[in-house]
């Protein structure tokens, strides 16, 4: 039985070795860590069935994560109703449709900021530091309240916490005590004052610890992913350059294309006996949903392996969907179109270094450690 999640290999597009195997079965039978027999559900029918069906649940699965924390430090990840229901309610307001509109000027104006500096520099530049990772851990702050000073410190944890392997497991239970302990220290203030009405302590901590590890990383995986795909992709750069109001349909694109779990995705345990894939399945089963390979499907998508901007219809699970859709999912397409759209605005010369870029392995998401670019 093969042995999962599978050797990360760089590239922003999905392994052709793993599309085909995607597509061979709609469950394929591994392992997963601790030596757990499980199942991976690679339709896109199948996928949005777990991640909505309350029949599949995280919380029930105690062997362990698919990464290096543990249950107890996820908060909205390994949760079920109601208890999921109570703490994503608590926090939902700030990450509206609505509130993602109005805090779009001073995003932006982050993504101006963050590039003036980066003009500024001499020679090749690393675009992840200086712009791509920067800017989602500064907005993710200023929403939560914590000083923009602050945001290399939460980055350097986060990094450590979400390990899939790269990291030993007394540097993760250290940096998750060191980032606890920062939100401890300020309970009762800014956004996490809002929260002690419906939330203990324990869970504002956890909440807010969480908010920054998927507001900061995982919007910065996706975004070095993208701008690696532009260096390497110049119709398409020419073609946003030139039709920028194709930028929302290009992000909506990229989160559904872009090789994003490098773990595959959140193990659940069925609570009751069901069919699934047209395969009875016994109570107790565990699956994981991977939402790469639904955002691959041939039955949903035409040309799945092509990048399009002319598509349709997207329903792509970027994002999630059902009771585990991202809730911040508002604020990302914000900050994915205004990153991009200005990055591509000042800097329309933008091309690769010489340099090797430095793709992230071990890593609960897939993007890029590093990306050395010229300006002009």
């Amino acid at each position: 039985m093969t042995q999962f999640p599978f050797d990360s290999r760089p590239g922003v597009a999905l392994d052709p070795s793993h599309a085909a195997l995607f597509r061979s079965q709609a469950l394929i039978p591994v392992r997963i860590r601790g030596n757990h027999p499980a199942l991976l559900v690679t339709g896109h029918a199948d996928v949005k069935t777990v991640l909505s069906d309350p029949r599949f649940s995280r919380q029930q699965w105690h062997g362990g994560t698919m990464f290096a924390r543990s249950p107890d430090t996820l908060a909205l990840a390994t949760t079920d109703p109601p208890l999921h229901t109570r703490r994503r309610r608590a926090v939902q307001a700030a990450f509206t449709h609505r509130a993602a509109e109005a805090d779009r000027p001073w995003i932006e104006q982050i993504a101006e900021d963050l590039l003036d500096a980066v003009a500024a520099k001499p020679g090749p530049v690393d675009l992840v530091a200086t712009y791509l990772r920067p800017l989602p851990y500064l907005v993710v702050g200023r929403i939560m309240g914590t000083p923009d000073g602050d945001v290399d410190q939460l980055a350097a944890w986060t990094d450590v916490m979400m390990s899939a392997g790269r990291c030993a497991p007394d540097e993760v239970t250290a940096a998750t005590a060191a980032m606890h302990g920062y939100f401890r220290e300020r309970l009762g203030t800014g956004f996490l004052a809002t929260l002690t009405a419906t939330l203990t302590e324990q869970e504002i901590v956890v909440m807010a610890a969480g908010l920054v590890m998927a507001g900061g990383d995982a919007t910065a995986s996706h975004l070095s992913s993208c701008a690696y795909h532009f260096l390497h992709d110049d119709e398409l750069r020419r073609t946003l350059i030139a039709r920028p109001d194709l930028i929302p349909a290009a992000v909506e694109e990229l989160l559904r294309w872009v090789w994003f779990a490098g773990t595959g995705g959140q193990p659940h345990i069925l609570l009751a006996d069901a069919e699934l894939a047209g395969v009875p399945l016994r109570a107790g089963q565990v699956v994981i949903p991977l939402t790469d390979a639904a955002n691959h499907d041939p039955a949903v998508y035409s040309d799945p392996d092509e990048f399009r901007l002319d598509r349709p219809t997207n329903p792509h699970l970027g994002f999630g969907h059902g009771r585990h859709m991202c809730p911040g999912a508002p604020h990302a397409r914000v900050e994915l179109r205004a990153a991009i759209g200005a990055l591509l605005r000042r800097f329309p010369d933008l091309r690769a270094a010489p340099d090797t870029p430095a793709w992230r392995d071990g890593m609960f998401l897939r993007g890029l450690w590093r990306l050395p670019v010229h300006l002009r």
